[in-house]
């Protein structure tokens, strides 16, 4: 049952997983959450899996967070748990060693929001729309939305926007940061397949040293950042795939790159 909740499929190397719950908004339930974690589980020790994408069924909605039937239900320890696993899947999902794409397809609320902080990068649709809503509720972000906004987007507006609740359209969103690109609907997905067919192009160790250094690097000052990003590159330099990259060079020809 569970699997039918989070979809995935696979195209080469870009693996699609797909919040399945549209008649509530792709709406996290406990059932839901442990889905993505258990997929992205998966393709964290999954070698044919390069680049990952998270993307809403249907057109209303990317995720509206929280299922707040559920919420209704649930023990004050129970919101507890819910709130500590979301929290720690999110964060996976932020340190996975490969990069992960938000095709944000419609709304995004609260816990929708967050989910799309915690990805690498953010397509949206023209039509979607954004807002950590949870004041509103008289309760606050709990998965990592007050400290990845702020960092995304700046202290003063994330403030604006949490404070208020308020929604934000998807041509605000871009306009202040908050996703890196609107396309129509209807080619979001595509267009986030191109994107991560593009990254697929580079060395998985590479890729994955470089969101190592620049996650970890812009949470230091300069000097110890450059130390960080110093580290991640020795690490690619006794690589297979760097003298892959090189052969491919002089012998003119696209690299074949196996991640060792």
């Amino acid at each position: 049952m569970e699997n039918s909740l989070v979809l995935k499929e696979l195209r080469g190397q870009v693996l699609i997983l797909t919040l399945n719950r549209p008649e509530v908004m792709n709406s996290f339930n406990f059932a839901m959450l442990r889905a993505l974690k258990a997929r992205v589980d998966e393709a964290r020790f999954d070698p044919g899996v390069r680049v990952v994408i998270i993307t809403g069924a249907g057109e209303k909605a990317f995720c509206a967070g929280a299922d707040l039937k559920e919420r209704a239900t649930l023990t004050e320890t129970q919101v507890k748990e819910f709130i500590f696993t979301i929290r720690n899947t999110f964060t996976e999902i932020e340190n996975l060693p490969k990069p992960v794409i938000a095709a944000v397809n419609g709304a995004a609320f609260g816990g929708g929001t967050e989910l799309a902080l915690a990805c690498d990068i953010r397509f949206a649709a023209e039509t979607a729309s954004l807002g950590l809503t949870e004041t509103r509720l008289a309760i606050i972000p709990g998965a990592g939305g007050t400290q990845r906004l702020p960092r995304l987007i700046g202290r003063g507006k994330a403030k604006e926007l949490i404070f208020s609740g308020r929604r934000v359209p998807a041509p605000e969103a871009l306009s202040i940061g908050m996703v890196e690109r609107v396309v129509p609907g209807d080619k979001l997905v595509d267009t986030a397949v191109a994107l991560a067919e593009e990254i697929c192009l580079g060395g998985p160790i590479a890729i994955a040293q470089a969101k190592y250094a620049i996650q970890n690097g812009l949470e230091t000052d300069i000097s110890t950042g450059l130390a960080i990003e110093s580290n991640a590159y020795w690490i690619t330099i006794p690589t297979e795939d760097r003298l892959e990259g090189l052969a491919a060079f002089r012998e003119k020809r696209k690299p074949v790159f196996k991640g060792k």
